[in-house]
């Protein structure tokens, strides 16, 4: 990756006014968010942090001068993190992303040390404090801090970004590009003879552009509705739509039944704890084999199994009880992964916490997910949201605002639970391997804890993210995670240290093997302490 910057590494902006600009002008890099976008930063405040991040560990420690020369040359590569927010008038219309002319990268990049003796709890805590905080509005949107004081000599890096700048998939890409995917490609990107980036100038907004600016978005709003709901329409007379909005007539009374709460679903703070799991991807997809459904549907199944065991840890039956999780779902395609901002959606499903046998679990969520796929919930969700967009800006603004003041005596859902696709081959920074990069997804409102899941490398990393109070003990719930996942494997006939059942998918050509369900430092002994403690919870 020295030399010239490669333009198909280039991320784009996903802004639809980008193409209304003149290109060469200072308007060109002014460009206005998309009602998603704007929503995320209406919804923030201390209680409610809106970023996306990753804890990720490497094999050695990352010389801190030799990363900020290596993420400052690729900034070509990323023009928006470059560039910060800028409200308009009372809200008058959509905010827009303009060039920082006080950029410092070294208002972004921070060297921070772990306190003694460095293991994986030290480590966590000093995630959790980072998540804990709102991101500066007055600069751009993104940071990371590199920690050096690890045990076994490692190094690590936490990465934010905020969730109007970008979602899973393309914050996945983003951290594709500032890493590298060879030890050799590593380090910073040979400069330009001449510097091609020149702040644009400030805008001067008048009342009057803002008005304009706000009946322009309208319209837009409209024009996009619209077409969303006759999308929609088709979609109902399609064949496959029509079966699936069969199948969820037989859901009904599940999805129309009040969800309970969970121990965590209560108000939440300003504080957060961070923590983490992994899992063998290629023991997850021998599971997969044998037991069908889809790899998210593991995921779903290993989270809902460690959610009972967790309620009834602290003392709540789960008879007759059902988990209401809400998944982020992608609306990108392929060619779409390498624009920033938000093109998502959100799926509900109610998952049965009950089922004692894992295989008819795994089952149970396979079909529940099917339907509500076919039924077409994601693309409800996506209609809902646009008919927002549709609004004038100062009513979205409000509206955004205003939802988390209210605590319903019912919660809609538990807890939101992300899959991000992320690199199958390993990534490098500063010539440095990264082992593991664990994801996080924002929570708040009384949402007390959240789940990501992040595939790298032949792993599936687990993040939680949870309220420090609400969700004090969040790591008890990332300990039954390999528990749940065990008890999946045996039906499976998925043994550890052997992966792949007879009939699984040979791994391609070209793929990088690694020791088959190795667990990383400390889990083997916190797994081992936690049976005792499990035949506790199951009674």
């Amino acid at each position: 990756m020295r030399g010239k910057l490669p333009a198909s590494s280039k991320l784009k902006s996903g802004s639809r006014s980008a193409s209304r600009h003149a290109a060469g002008g200072s308007a060109a890099r002014r460009q206005r968010l998309s009602a998603v976008d704007a929503a995320f930063l209406y919804l923030e405040r201390p209680e409610i942090p809106v970023h996306i991040a990753a804890v990720s560990i490497f094999e050695r420690p990352i010389p801190f001068e030799e990363f900020v020369a290596s993420i400052e040359s690729k900034l070509p590569l990323v023009p928006r993190y470059r560039q910060k927010v800028v409200m308009p008038p009372y809200n008058l219309g959509l905010p827009t992303w303009e060039d920082d002319r006080d950029f410092d990268i070294r208002h972004h990049i921070f060297h921070v040390g772990l306190e003694r003796p460095g293991g994986e709890a030290e480590l966590e805590a000093l995630a959790g404090r980072i998540l804990s905080q709102l991101m500066d509005r007055s600069k751009p949107l993104w940071d990371v801090h590199v920690v050096e004081g690890l045990k076994d000599d490692r190094g690590a890096l936490i990465w934010r970004v905020h969730h109007a700048l970008a979602d899973g998939v393309s914050g996945a890409s983003l951290l594709s590009i500032m890493l590298d995917p060879t030890p050799q490609g590593s380090g910073a990107i040979r400069k330009p003879a001449r510097s091609q980036h020149r702040p644009a100038k400030p805008s001067n907004s008048s009342l009057t552009d803002a008005v304009s600016e706000m009946v322009r978005s309208t319209l837009d709003g409209l024009v996009a509705a619209e077409k969303g709901l006759f999308g929609f329409a088709q979609g109902l007379v399609s064949g496959p739509m029509q079966s699936g909005l069969k199948d969820a007539v037989g859901l009904l009374p599940e999805l129309a039944e009040s969800i309970e709460r969970l121990p965590f679903n209560r108000p939440c703070g300003t504080e957060r704890k961070f923590c983490w799991a992994e899992l063998d991807l290629a023991r997850v997809q021998a599971v997969r084999e044998a037991l069908g459904g889809t790899v998210n549907d593991v995921i779903l199944t290993v989270l809902t199994r460690a959610l009972g065991r967790y309620a009834k840890l602290h003392g709540e039956s789960i008879i007759n009880r059902f988990v209401r999780i809400v998944c982020p779902v992608s609306l990108r395609n392929g060619a779409q992964h390498a624009e920033l901002g938000n093109q998502i959606s959100f799926l509900p499903v109610a998952l049965p916490l009950d089922i004692r046998s894992p295989a008819r679990m795994l089952k149970a969520v396979a079909k529940r997910t099917s339907v509500m796929k076919h039924a077409g919930a994601a693309g409800l969700v996506a209609l809902a949201a646009g008919c927002i967009a549709a609004m004038p800006a100062p009513l979205q603004a409000l509206l955004w605002w205003g939802i988390p003041q209210v605590i319903l005596p019912v919660s809609l859902f538990n807890l939101i639970c992300t899959n991000i696709p992320g690199s199958s081959t390993p990534l490098y920074a500063i010539g440095r391997r990264m082992i593991a990069s664990y994801p996080q997804v924002p929570t708040g409102w009384d949402l007390g804890v959240g789940c990501a899941v992040q595939s790298y490398d032949g792993k599936l990393c687990f993040g939680l993210i949870a309220d420090a109070v609400a969700g004090a003990d969040v790591n008890r719930l990332r300990d039954f995670l390999p528990v749940a996942f065990e008890e999946l494997c045996r039906p499976a006939g998925v043994r550890p240290g052997r992966p792949l059942p007879a009939k699984s998918v040979q791994p391609r050509a070209g793929t990088p093997t690694r020791e088959a369900g190795a667990a990383r430092p400390g889990a083997e002994a916190r797994q081992a302490s936690l049976r005792n403690s499990e035949r506790t919870a199951e009674t």
